[in-house]
């Protein structure tokens, strides 16, 4: 009686295995997946491309191709505007593959992924420094590959950009006369960001900030260096519309 039991759980076991077996995807050969993949991204179907591509690599990760998988992937992800997804595949590129000849142009497609997020101010809160930081790495490691002059352009953008988002702080700073704040804010441009187009200004603020607070021989000598620095600009041409007014500090 027992083996009569035994017998029906095995047939049993074997009848829910073979309504399985359907439904169990079957691996295909990696040339299959790859012209697949490619066939996708060249119909701009992005995201099934990204799919294929990343299949291709877990299903073959020892194969020579594994790492262009996931470069294509990552660059798929990032046509479909999915910039975490990107991100997560460049992030296992430079895991698994980080002494790669691709590694340059990985570090690239990264800070353009932040890069893409900065105008959008639903996102924008540190993608600005993240994306500078990818670049910058990029940079000061790679200085000859030819994604660096890129990188290098996107750079001064960017500084110019979170340059201009602590000015605007400071100017509002000053406007409510949150002296303190505002000379934090001025002197953080003037000391990291001192090539971008923010300097000339940071500088005639913080000679009105100093003169506010009754400070004239600091006014003075952010008013020098702004003469110095800068004798053509619109923002010396101001200070010297008022001689004497910052050395004085009456700030008229």
């Amino acid at each position: 009686m027992k083996k009569i039991f035994l017998m029906f759980g095995i047939l049993t076991v074997l009848a829910a295995c073979a309504g399985t077996d359907t439904e169990i995807e079957q691996i295909q050969p990696l040339d299959v997946i790859y012209r697949t993949a490619y066939d996708e991204f060249n119909d701009e179907n992005y995201e099934d491309a990204a799919n294929k591509f990343t299949q291709a690599e877990t299903q073959y990760p020892a194969s020579p191709w594994a790492a262009d998988a996931l470069v294509m992937a990552a660059y798929s992800y990032y046509m479909d505007g999915d910039f975490a997804s990107a991100l997560l595949a460049a992030d296992r590129f430079m895991r698994f593959h980080p002494g790669h000849p691709d590694v340059p142009y990985i570090l690239y497609l990264r800070g353009m992924c932040y890069y893409r997020q900065v105008s959008d101010v639903r996102r924008e809160p540190g993608m600005s420094a993240y994306a500078l930081q990818q670049f910058q790495q990029l940079v000061e490691r790679f200085p000859k590959s030819e994604y660096a002059k890129n990188a290098e352009n996107k750079i001064i953008i960017l500084k110019n950009y979170i340059a201009g988002k602590v000015m605007y702080s400071a100017r509002s700073d000053m406007a409510r006369e949150n002296w303190p704040s505002a000379i934090s804010r001025l002197q953080s441009v003037v000391q990291t960001a001192q090539e971008t187009v923010m300097t000339p200004e940071a500088l005639y603020r913080l000679t009105e900030c100093y003169t506010a607070i009754g400070l004239p021989e600091q006014a003075h000598g952010y008013a020098e260096m702004l003469r110095l620095n800068f004798p053509d600009n619109k923002w010396t041409k101001k200070l010297d519309k008022k001689p004497g007014d910052f050395e004085s500090g009456k700030n008229k």
